[in-house]
């Protein structure tokens, strides 16, 4: 039997396990009542976007469970006890040993084998991408894309504020005082943490190796890093505050630390415009914001936004609105 989602995956462990399911009004208590020494499984979950798992339990017998879960998750937790050994499709056998850890999988396949007599004890918090796509991305349309992390490798590195989370939620759990709410209000807070770790530090566990893609610069493939990113978006916040007078490309590239070549690839993979095309796309809406709001003559609303000729400035308002800067201020 091979299991297709993650759902599946936890209902043969627990099988395995000879756990059966004790419903209360926070939670679900999975155990053995008869062999309590094998010990237990404790969830909290929101159907579909979210599980905690809280486990102290001992393995009944030699199992291994096979797996093709075309899911994407990100599973985040700490290991306190157990070694766990699996193989991932195409890669060698490998195996966890306790630690804290971060993971997204997708269109993960491979086996997990168990043995006899093994002891595990760990807290773990499973989010689907429903959640991410369903309640964060329509009210937080900013948030990191999840497609930039390697997908199927384990971290072993959580931020401490996390890990601090992650032992409070334990404790409320065994005091029977964590309620649904104040659950997600955590989850939430650690995706905030995870976010904030990703976009605020360029040098960290994750960023390093954080997916950026490659640029071609002649016939060579080149990985941009996330210095090089942390570079490039320097860069477009340079040209934002200096679109009327911008520095040369090789005087920004002095600035930012970065070669030229990789500079313009870079951007250009980046922000999905060149540099020339992007001081154009500034100067030009601030140039129609200008024409719309004030009394300013077109050569002064050309010369703010860094046109010496106003006859050059009207010949690319027009190429980028349809209109010449006078018939635009008409229509408005």
């Amino acid at each position: 039997m091979i299991v297709k989602s993650n759902e599946e995956f936890r209902n043969v462990l627990l099988k395995m396990l000879s756990f059966s399911k004790n419903e209360s009004d926070n939670y679900i208590l999975y155990t053995n009542k008869e062999k309590p020494e094998l010990g237990y499984l404790i969830n909290y979950s929101r159907k579909g976007y979210y599980n905690l798992d809280i486990a102290d339990y001992t393995i009944p017998k030699d199992f291994s469970i096979s797996f093709d879960n075309p899911e994407l998750l990100v599973r985040f937790g700490i290991v306190y006890e157990g070694v766990t050994e699996f193989n991932i499709e195409n890669s060698p056998v490998s195996s966890f040993t306790p630690s804290s850890f971060f993971v997204i999988e997708k269109d993960i396949k491979g086996r997990q084998r168990w043995k006899k007599g093994q002891h595990f004890h760990g807290i773990e918090i499973t989010i689907y991408e429903s959640y991410f796509n369903e309640v964060i991305k329509p009210n937080f349309p900013n948030i990191m894309d999840l497609d930039a992390f390697i997908k199927n490798y384990t971290y072993t590195y959580l931020p401490l504020e996390i890990v601090e989370i992650i032992r409070q939620l334990q404790s409320l759990s065994y005091k029977n005082t964590l309620t649904s709410i104040y659950l997600e209000s955590k989850i939430l807070e650690c995706i905030a943490i995870l976010i904030n770790e990703v976009t605020n530090s360029p040098e960290n566990a994750f960023t390093n190796q954080i997916n950026y893609g490659n640029i071609n610069i002649g016939n060579r493939v080149i990985k941009l890093t996330a210095s090089d990113i942390q570079a490039i978006q320097k860069a477009h916040e340079i040209l934002e505050k200096n679109y009327n007078n911008p520095p040369t490309i090789k005087a920004l590239s002095k600035m930012v630390f970065l070669n030229e070549q990789k500079l313009k690839a870079g951007f250009s993979k980046h922000y999905h415009m060149s540099i020339g095309e992007y001081i154009n796309h500034i100067r030009m809406t601030v140039a129609a914001n200008l024409i719309s709001t004030t009394d300013l003559s077109i050569e002064d609303i050309a010369y703010k936004v860094g046109y010496n000729y106003c006859a050059n400035f009207s010949k690319m308002f027009k190429k980028i609105y349809g209109k010449t800067p006078l018939r635009f201020r008409k229509t408005k």
